[in-house]
């Protein structure tokens, strides 16, 4: 009875604080934002949020790690806004689905090395809890880039969590619309001094020796333990005599069709699937084992509308309905790493609807797993450039021109810039002996997905940035995630949650000593 009224109290003062926020949380005009009472109540209804979290400390037994690949704070700001606009409501009020989460902390993003990582040092950060040298993935920072000998020395490799998922007896996958062998998916399963040993053939490039260079892509078939694999990058797989399901050829040299040989690994209930339609048909009550490669390389961007590749979310649906059928739990990868490539190219509008999709795929496992017993956690490898300034109205299209122009060449511009990037000459003009802007609005590609928007620094591609990137936190011991973090705790404080992996654990008398001599 007392639970029964402390529901109906609970739901009483929800709605007597919270009516009015939930009917104008998406505002359709900008005049709605005018009104006192609307910030009051907004303002209790942020209150009442905050007074209702408590701390879950139940044992963890699922994990999702959710990856933004570049995903930056601007970058989350900017689709937020671009996610409500394209909806028709006022962007500055909208939220991403795990902006919602009640749990928040700032990561150090730097290399041992590096003051701006790249998606290499920062997945052995964000997955087996120690740093690295700039390029290389799963090795110590004693191991430096082509060092082939120190990258096999097994005191220089280390465990990520999803191989201490594994050895605990939870289902492991990865999901991501790159590569699976590309850098951030690949810091679950592989050792290397490169990055960029993909395939033999890429070891060949450098002018190596791949017996001595193992490559990711026969790191990931030899690893052995991975349940789910959902991505791109076929090539990687077949030698070049070979073909996948969409008709393209391989790239390996050693003639080895890794493909055929992770499906002779699996047995049983394996399956590879190359389209859309046959992972959706794909019957997850009876799947054990899945290998998805969607592409030669790495999966179209959303908004060229591949209707041959799945979504991100459906990717993310089926491996959890797969996973969560092993009784111990799971880990589970899934990476947006697409936004990074938009960024590279200084096209925003398509970094921001990657996001968007990256948004969905999270709002989809939250609807298909208990938070009592998920650890969602959602992050960044590290920011761009990227910046959201100017002297914009409330509601302008954030991809659009700030509101007013230039107060010095009377020149219009965008909201969204980078701070270097490609193409810089198509921005500006030589006329007489003066160098200026032009008129960007007049620009041919001005306004389309394809559209780079403007930058300062000429680079071949835009770099990425070293400022701090946000950890969204939801499940249990999510309320471990606050304040400023090293990057490299993030494993750390996922494994004690889940009780795995070295150290502490939540379940371990070890952890409530600890906790009392604290």
């Amino acid at each position: 009875m007392r639970a029964v009224l402390s529901l109906c109290l609970t739901l009483f003062i929800k709605i007597a604080l919270c009516s009015h926020y939930e009917d104008d949380y998406n505002v359709d005009s900008a005049k709605q934002l005018k009104s006192p009472k609307f910030w009051i109540a907004d303002g209790q209804r942020t209150l009442y949020e905050r007074l209702r979290t408590y701390k879950n400390e139940n044992v963890a037994k699922n994990i999702i790690f959710f990856l933004g690949d570049g995903m930056g704070v601007a970058t989350v700001t900017a689709s937020r806004i671009f996610e409500a606009q394209i909806r028709g409501k006022v962007g500055e009020r909208n939220e991403l689905s795990f902006e919602r989460f009640p749990h928040l902390a700032l990561s150090k993003t730097y290399c041992t090395d590096q003051q701006v990582a790249d998606s290499a040092c920062s997945a052995t950060a964000y997955l087996t809890g120690v740093k690295a040298n700039y390029n290389t993935i799963g090795v110590t920072a004693n191991v430096t880039l082509n060092d082939c000998a120190a990258a096999r020395d097994p005191i220089n490799q280390l465990s990520s969590i999803a191989r201490w998922a594994a050895e605990s007896g939870k289902a492991t996958g990865i999901v991501t619309t790159t590569r699976v062998t590309h850098a951030s998916p690949a810091g679950t399963y592989a050792y290397t001094s490169n990055r960029d040993f993909e395939s033999d053939a890429d070891v060949k490039k450098k002018n190596l020796d791949p017996a001595k260079c193992e490559d990711i892509a026969s790191q990931l078939v030899g690893y052995g333990s991975m349940n789910v694999i959902l991505g791109g990058g076929s090539s990687k797989f077949l030698p070049t005599c070979a073909k996948d399901g969409m008709g393209n050829s391989g790239e390996r040299l050693d003639g080895r069709n890794l493909i055929a040989e992770w499906a002779m690994r699996k047995y049983g209930n394996a399956k590879v699937v190359y389209n859309r339609t046959d992972l959706l048909n794909t019957n997850t009550q009876y799947t054990d084992n899945l290998l998805g490669l969607f592409s030669k390389s790495h999966l179209d961007y959303h908004l060229d509308n591949n209707k041959n590749e799945p979504s991100l979310e459906e990717m993310t649906e089926t491996a959890i309905n797969i996973l969560r059928r092993n009784k111990n739990g799971f880990f589970l990868f899934v990476e947006g790493g697409k936004i990074d490539l938009a960024h590279h190219l200084t096209m925003a509008a398509k970094a921001l609807d990657e996001t968007v999709e990256f948004h969905k795929a999270i709002k989809k496992a939250e609807t298909l797993l208990y938070s009592d017993d998920t650890l969602i956690i959602v992050t960044a490898d590290h920011s761009h450039t990227m910046t959201i300034s100017g002297d914009s109205k409330i509601d302008n299209g954030i991809l659009a021109p700030a509101t007013q122009n230039s107060d010095v060449d009377k020149q219009p511009y965008t909201s969204l810039s980078y701070a270097n990037g490609p193409v810089a000459s198509d921005f500006t003009e030589v006329k007489g002996n003066k160098v200026q802007r032009v008129d960007i609005t007049k620009l041919k590609n001005f306004g389309k997905a394809n559209f780079q928007y403007p930058h300062c620094v000429p680079l071949s591609e835009e770099s990425h940035s070293g400022t701090d990137v946000a950890i969204y936190a939801k499940g249990p011991w999510s309320h471990l995630f606050s304040g400023v973090m090293e990057q490299s705790a993030i494993p750390i404080l996922m494994a004690y949650a889940a009780c795995i992996g070295p150290g502490i654990h939540a379940c371990s008398s070890s952890a409530s000593s600890y906790a009392s001599y604290e």
